[in-house]
């Protein structure tokens, strides 16, 4: 099984995209955010919530890459914020001594 942390520190997106989402990151609300991104889903642990982000990320790309129309550029930022997020909430999570 693939590491979903790993998985997400090797994503290239465009820089403004990135920078987006990283400014957004400090205003995170991970009950609120993943409501929102993952309806029907209660607030999962770090690792599954990124692995549901990570989905989403990976059709969002396709459809901006594809020039779609139904891109929202929005939303794209939405997920790349809470997927940085969630990464540092998991890392936080292992490095905790227990």
């Amino acid at each position: 099984m693939t590491d979903p942390i790993e998985t997400a520190k090797k994503l290239r997106r465009p820089g403004l995209l990135v920078r987006a989402a990283r400014l957004g990151a400090t205003e995170y609300d991970r009950a609120k955010e993943l409501r929102h991104l993952i309806p029907g889903v209660s607030v999962p642990n770090p690792n599954k919530a990124i692995e549901l982000l990570l989905d989403q990320e990976q059709e969002l790309e396709t459809i901006r890459t594809l020039g779609d129309a139904s891109y929202s550029v929005m939303r794209h930022v939405r997920v790349m914020i809470a997927l940085m997020a969630e990464v540092r909430l998991a890392r936080r999570v292992i490095e905790t001594p227990r």
